[in-house]
């Protein structure tokens, strides 16, 4: 009788921790507030910012978003890092570059050039659940936002000289 009586008071509190962890789980952000929330992106993050994007990454979309880590950015020599963040409208050219009109997931990427938010084609490459744009390796698919998709790469993108 004790064991039933105990089972049946932990029944309403094994109710009450799942729901309470269902209330804590975070809502779908848009692209710019997952980009931000994301430890890995901090250095695309302030990009975004400082060429004045965010507004733009947070509205309607879709969008997908080609997003280097810090590590693809540490791999940038600094000098030529420095000179695009420096010249706003080159840092707003080479951010767009890394976004795609349309939400892009991975099971949907076809082999071939496409066209991004910059103007010029950016080249995807897929061979089973390998996906590369340009020479960049998505490393992290399909980040869902309400905006569209982010997919992390290995490498910063930048657009071909005109």
């Amino acid at each position: 009788m004790t064991t039933h009586r105990f089972n049946w008071m932990l029944s309403p509190i094994a109710a009450l921790l799942v729901l309470g962890a269902c209330a804590t789980t975070t809502a779908p952000q848009t692209i710019a507030d997952t980009t931000a929330a994301n430890p890995q992106l901090t250095t695309l993050n302030k990009l975004i910012n400082d060429a004045g994007l965010a507004d733009t990454l947070r509205g309607a979309g879709p969008y997908t978003m080609f997003a280097p880590t810090d590590e693809a950015f540490k791999a940038v020599p600094a000098a030529t890092l420095d000179a695009i963040a420096k010249d706003k409208e080159r840092l707003k050219a080479v951010l767009a570059y890394h976004v795609v009109p349309g939400a892009l997931t991975s099971a949907d990427a076809k082999n071939g050039p496409v066209k991004t938010v910059q103007g010029a084609n950016l080249t995807l490459y897929k061979s089973g659940t390998f996906l590369t744009a340009d020479e960049a390796l998505v490393t992290t698919p399909d980040l869902r936002a309400t905006n569209g998709v982010i997919q992390v790469v290995d490498k910063v993108l930048i657009p071909p000289a005109k």
